[in-house]
């Protein structure tokens, strides 16, 4: 079926969400579209609900080969993410469940109630070798649902009872409820969180990032953690051309001020499904400015929207991006910020005994 534009009478706009659309996942043979109800009067469409799904996990860890990346392992408690960044890379993760990667990846989530007992099964597995997990690397561990659900929560307890290594990558305000875990787990050098800081722009921000904490909110979230003696990366990630780009310095002077010790920093993505529903948001919420920021981004890949090649995607090429490159490391120098965080211990690791196990007799 092809797709049509939404009459001028039937307001596209869902309050509180990053996406614009919801067109059908590249992999179904079908395609949604609005219709008008026969009234000529403009309407506003109903608020989205958020819904959840269970999903029974059958392995937990991925690996990955990627040289873009600094860990070759990750897990993801949840399916989907209620932040509803605009920008997110992830969306097109969504179309793999036969789902839309827009308002379908911030409204229709999944859990994964027994993470942690396959998470455990999966260390205690003899042929398991240590190194570090990455725990949000494609949707948030601490999005609204995890004060729910706590899969999250779980999972961190059985990594601290088993003394592994884990980086953790959010913008949820949830994860100083944790600090329990993660302040005893830093003592002994095995976590490290980045905070995620797009914007000081409170306005920007809740456009962008509808559902995620402001600015200010993650802020103190690295005031919280640092304090509690948890490392903290301050990401200014994405760093989008021509609408935040200018913040470079003053973001990551914001989290070295807030206590964070390193920083990293990533160009905007755009794969997939992703491009054509942030220029969507670009055309409602910034129009003035949508031309500037794809041109920039195109000119970094070659002309294209987004270019996927391994040591090109996560920074683009040229002028450009050897500019930001530069005002970034310059920043750091002077504010005092690391970019190499020092390594996870991975000497720690044992396996905690089970029920059931012969004890040691030394």
């Amino acid at each position: 079926m092809q797709t049509h534009p939404v009459p001028p009478f039937i307001s596209a706009r869902p309050v509180g969400r990053g996406a614009r659309s919801n067109d059908a996942g590249r992999f179904e043979p079908l395609d949604r579209v609005a219709e008008p109800d026969g009234w000529d009067r403009e309407e506003d469409l109903p608020p989205l609900r958020t819904q959840v799904s269970l999903e029974t996990a059958r392995s937990l860890i991925s690996y990955n080969r990627s040289p873009d990346l600094p860990f070759d392992r990750s897990i993801n408690p949840y399916r989907g993410c209620e932040h509803g960044c605009a920008y997110c890379f992830a969306r097109p993760s969504h179309a793999y469940l036969g789902l839309s990667p827009g308002l379908d990846f911030e409204t229709r989530l999944v859990a994964r109630p027994n993470a942690a007992e396959v998470l455990r099964a999966e260390l205690s597995a003899r042929r398991y070798k240590v190194a570090p997990i990455a725990i949000g690397t494609n949707t948030d561990p601490y999005q609204p649902l995890e004060k729910t659900h706590a899969i999250t929560r779980g999972c961190l307890q059985v990594l601290e009872a088993f003394n592994h290594p884990v980086a953790i990558v959010t913008r949820g305000a949830l994860i100083e409820r944790d600090l329990d875990i993660l302040a005893p787990m830093a003592a002994r050098g095995l976590v490290r969180v980045g905070i995620s800081l797009t914007t000081l722009d409170a306005g920007l921000a809740r456009r962008m990032e509808p559902r995620a904490p402001s600015p200010a909110r993650r802020l103190a979230m690295i005031r919280a953690l640092s304090g509690a003696g948890v490392p903290v990366r301050v990401m200014t990630s994405p760093l989008i051309p021509g609408l935040t780009d200018h913040e470079l310095e003053a973001l990551l002077a914001a989290g070295a001020e807030a206590g964070a010790d390193t920083a990293s920093w990533i160009m905007l993505r755009l794969p997939r499904e992703v491009s054509p529903l942030w220029q969507e948001w670009l055309a409602e919420h910034a129009p003035a400015r949508a031309a500037k920021v794809m041109a920039r981004l195109r000119e970094m890949h070659g002309g294209r929207d987004y270019d996927p090649r391994w040591g090109h995607r996560m920074r683009g090429e040229g002028e450009y991006a050897q500019m930001i490159a530069k005002r970034f490391r310059t920043a750091c120098k002077r504010i005092g910020l690391a970019q190499e965080a020092p390594a996870l211990r991975c000497d720690l690791f044992r396996v905690p005994p089970q029920p059931g196990d012969q004890l040691s007799l030394f």
